[in-house]
């Protein structure tokens, strides 16, 4: 049987039975006894209010650290399934049929680019190992770039043709030019539009100076090396006629292998001049009179009328969703660092 619970009623708080009968000591004739109960349980009341302020507290982290655990996990799973349903996009041995594979080669070609040599060259092995593939087409739509990654797959593209005996076409959208010719070079046809931009065959090296803007402001630029030469691109310093002689060799000699490269692949049907090798870009039509180019022609033309195997597989490397935005992030955070270091290297644009 359950004694109900009335003011005035000893233990008759249900949260603190023990504590001090508050309606007790309203009442007047309860003044003293009650006076006493509290002297025995001084500050109860503030010690309610501490262990309940306390408690709030202690379940607000824990619903923060859970709602962070949370977040965390919904974006591990969500670059999980980005990866798996937007991962690189490669063709694998799987295809049976006979098909003309195609490797995209668009953008500047750099290192950590969709163009850069290790993309492009992996795609071109997966392209030339696949025995359903007939030939390899390189889909070029691009300005230029580096030098050296231009090499690289200029050199691969040689190789794997006399490996795997199969053929390589190039065939340009709107732009082949500087380093992307490089690279078209040593396809063994080059089938453009008639407005397509092609050629500049040439080097450069860019920055600028500002030490007679300096001098007008009244700044005084301070910068220590060890070895006489090694601020010699640095915008804020004046640069020696040795220095320039320098790095004028250095372009030279770029241009030069490049030269090299181009007249390898293109043999005797290069009709050089004067202008073939200054720099200049011409239009596809332009290219096929100079022998820069074999004739005009797109991507199905090519599949259906030069490789005759209409069916075309793309074996391009691309970034899935995960590494795009690592590289946003890493962008973010060293872009400046990484833009003064290219802007120091020769390109061919």
């Amino acid at each position: 049987m359950t004694t109900p619970l009335t003011p005035g009623t000893p233990g008759s708080d249900p949260v603190h039975p023990a504590a001090p009968d508050l309606w007790a000591q309203a009442r007047p004739e309860s003044a003293a006894p009650a006076a006493a109960s509290a002297a025995q349980s001084p500050g109860w009341e503030r010690d309610v209010l501490e262990n309940l302020v306390m408690a709030t507290i202690r379940e607000q982290r824990a619903a923060r650290r859970w709602r962070l655990f949370g977040r965390m996990s919904w974006l591990l799973v969500l670059l999980a399934l980005g990866w798996m349903m937007f991962g690189r996009d490669v063709a694998t041995t799987s295809v049976s049929g006979p098909h003309t594979a195609v490797v995209d080669i668009k953008g500047e070609i750099a290192t950590g680019a969709e163009a850069s040599a290790e993309f492009v060259v992996a795609a071109m092995r997966s392209a030339f190992e696949d025995s359903g593939s007939r030939a390899v087409v390189l889909l070029i739509n691009s300005p230029g770039g580096s030098p050296v990654q231009a090499g690289i797959i200029y050199d691969e593209i040689r190789r794997l043709k006399a490996k795997h005996s199969k053929p390589v076409y190039a065939v340009v959208e709107e732009t082949c030019a500087s380093a992307a010719y490089y690279i078209a070079a040593a396809a063994d046809d080059i089938f453009v539009d008639k407005a397509s931009i092609v050629g500049s065959i040439g080097v450069l090296m860019d920055g600028f100076g500002f030490t007679g803007t300096m001098e007008k402001l009244g700044v005084e630029r301070r910068l220590l090396t060890a070895g006489e030469n090694k601020g010699f691109l640095d915008p804020f310093s004046p640069q020696t006629e040795a220095q320039r002689l320098h790095a004028q060799s250095m372009l030279d000699q770029i241009h030069q292998q490049f030269i090299t490269a181009v007249k390898t692949g293109r043999g005797e049907r290069l009709k050089i001049n004067s202008d073939t090798f200054s720099g200049l870009f011409w239009t596809g039509q332009q290219a096929v009179e100079m022998g820069l180019a074999d004739k005009l022609g797109n991507l199905d033309y090519v599949a259906r009328e030069i490789v005759k195997v209409e069916e075309v597989i793309d074996y391009t490397r691309r970034d899935n969703v995960a590494e795009r935005l690592a590289k946003k992030f890493g962008a973010a955070v060293g872009g400046g660092a990484v833009q003064t270091l290219r802007s120091a290297l020769p390109v061919l644009r």
